[in-house]
């Protein structure tokens, strides 16, 4: 079989989604882009919260829900009732993986849980993402990203060093959740492809955040040291920040000795600098760090970004513009790699999405289809898994 001819990777496998807001849809839309078909159960009234949240709109659909919410159909069943109730006891029986973050508790009072459910597929695959995990001290406790990347470290190293502790600009310990959601799965999938058996993944926000704090955290457990903030430096290199030209601000990322010789000599035409002792390992940069930036501020602020950056990039050093938004997603890099993608929405017409960035050659991801108007597919879900009497 050629490589055009495959199915995508996970073509046959069907997707319960009974998450909301971002990290457990950010993990079925990853799902549905590998080609798992995702079915996102919502409440009649409202649908998932982020249908509501602005402040940007278009058509009436939410920009965040359009953002975490491609390659899905949703369906529209209110767990509270019922018939609701029995439904998804039903679709349970068709669908591989079961995807949730109610709160603790909540899915049991409905007959939904994982040991309910079980007992319609006993091979079912049950995601569980939650902010502190089903088995903790705080598990009745609701997860939210802001509070994570608090409680977990991350906002006490992020932020200049003499400024407050500063979240991310966006919501990383739900992305974060929602790509170590992916991992699980499909580890999960595999194995029972293995051994027949399905299995409870019990994913925290607080955990995820935790093990992303990666060579901070190690640092940490090494020295008994509480890390530092250093704003747009780096704690362990030098220079390896954001640094001005003389018409706007550029990163310099030098990562060995050798590269800073280079960026002395060949692009800044400063070989006294790469000569004084004080700079002529890491370490000793690190030691005079002070002393070192200011030299190379003034330097720098002597030219334009654009001419810093050609002389950079003919020496190999890893720096580039610090860009907006829109300009990172109009740059000849991103068109490229065609990372902007047009789809057609029922409503809005033609929308723009960020696409899945994964590239694979024998089963690449399926064409991006535009995030459903809420309940927009039910009549045809329950028709084609139930039968034409429930639709």
């Amino acid at each position: 079989m050629t490589d055009h001819a495959r199915k995508p990777a996970l073509h046959g496998v069907r997707i319960l989604d009974l998450s909301r807001v971002l990290a457990g849809p950010w993990c079925t839309m990853t799902l549905g882009d590998l080609g798992a078909d995702v079915i996102k159960v919502e409440h009649p009234r409202g649908g998932d919260d982020t249908r509501g949240w602005g402040p940007h709109f278009v058509e009436g659909e939410s920009a965040y829900f359009l953002c975490a919410n491609r390659n899905k159909r949703s369906i529209a069943i209110d767990l509270a009732s019922a018939e609701g109730q029995q439904t998804i006891r039903q679709l349970v029986a068709h669908c591989d993986v079961v995807v949730e973050n109610f709160k603790a508790g909540a899915l049991a009072r409905y007959g939904l849980d994982h040991e309910s459910l079980r007992q319609v597929r006993p091979d079912l695959i049950w995601c569980s993402i939650s902010g502190y995990g089903r088995h903790s001290p705080l598990a009745d406790r609701a997860g939210y990203d802001y509070v994570v990347q608090a409680e977990a470290g991350l906002m006490s190293i992020t932020g200049e060093p003499d400024g407050e502790p500063m979240k991310v600009g966006v919501a990383v310990a739900d992305l974060f959740t929602g790509m170590y959601a992916v991992q699980a799965i499909l580890a999960a999938l595999m194995a029972r492809n293995n051994d027949g058996q399905g299995q409870l993944i019990d994913l925290a926000l607080f955990d995820c955040q935790l093990a992303m704090l990666a060579n901070v955290a190690s640092a940490t457990l090494t020295s008994g040291r509480e890390p530092e903030r250093f704003g747009n430096a780096h704690a362990s290199v030098v220079p390896y920040q954001v640094l001005p030209t003389r018409d706007a601000e550029i990163v310099l990322a030098v990562g060995n000795d050798r590269q800073f010789k280079t960026l002395c000599i060949e692009v800044l035409e400063r070989p006294d600098i790469a000569r004084d002792p004080r700079f002529a390992t890491n370490r000793a940069r690190l030691d005079h760090r002070a002393a070192l930036i200011p030299l190379l501020t003034d330097v720098l602020r002597t030219r334009d970004a654009a001419e810093w950056q050609r002389r950079l990039a003919r020496t190999g050093i890893p720096a580039g513009t610090v860009r907006t938004v829109g300009a990172a997603l109009q740059s000849p890099e991103a068109t490229a790699r065609d990372m902007v993608r047009t789809v057609e929405h029922s409503t809005i017409g033609p929308l723009q999405l960020v696409a899945s960035p994964i590239r694979m050659s024998g089963t690449p991801v399926v064409e991006p289809s535009a995030p459903p108007l809420l309940g927009e597919h039910t009549e045809e879900v329950l028709a084609e898994l139930l039968g034409p009497a429930r639709s």
